[in-house]
């Protein structure tokens, strides 16, 4: 009997430690934002209209690496960013030219290293890494956002964005009010 309640005992601690670590913040495979690049975003644009949310990176910025390995896997930020936006990674230091419409955006040699005249242009000549730009469905400027963003924070402004309630009240009582009747228990 003793040894029955041991086994029992043990196998219950054996249970919990197993499954009281699995996480449902991973999302499952093949789920996960549908990048673009900022050129197919625009054309995408111009096909059937959807604002544009842009993740302003570096390689070497360890914020960015973060949010991306963070923020960007949680599965209610994928879906939201998937349903409501074009979601563009833009290198903030990437050589190659950019042409948007009948524009044309290069990159700036500084240093040993540069920036690119759209990242200039998306940050108001401002650069700060990481930095995420919101975008209205005719590709125009709604807000960027510089730093680092936790996920329920970083869902807080998608939602805020992606259902226009930036047209209708400050974030600070959207979010202590609107958000939490809408998605409670996020």
């Amino acid at each position: 009997m003793k040894r029955l309640t041991y086994t029992i005992i043990f196998s219950c601690i054996l249970f919990t430690g197993l499954t009281g670590f699995r996480t449902d913040s991973t999302p499952a495979k093949g789920e996960e934002i549908q990048w673009l690049t900022i050129e197919q975003a625009y054309a995408k644009i111009q096909q059937e209209p959807r604002k544009v949310l842009i993740d302003i990176y570096t390689d070497w910025c360890g914020w960015c690496k973060v949010m991306d390995r963070e923020t960007y896997k949680n599965p209610e930020v994928i879906s939201y960013i998937n349903k409501k936006f074009y979601a563009v990674k833009l290198n903030a230091e990437q050589t190659e030219a950019i042409t948007i419409g009948n524009q044309k955006f290069e990159f700036l040699k500084q240093g040993q290293k540069g920036v690119h005249q759209i990242a200039l242009a998306l940050t108001n000549n401002q650069p700060s890494y990481p930095t995420t730009v919101f975008l209205d469905d005719k590709f125009q400027m709604i807000q960027p956002l510089p730093g680092y963003m936790k996920s329920k924070e970083f869902h807080e402004v998608i939602t805020y964005f992606g259902e226009n309630y930036n047209k209708k009240e400050s974030f600070e009582d959207y979010k202590a009010k609107t958000y939490k009747t809408i998605y409670t228990g996020k």
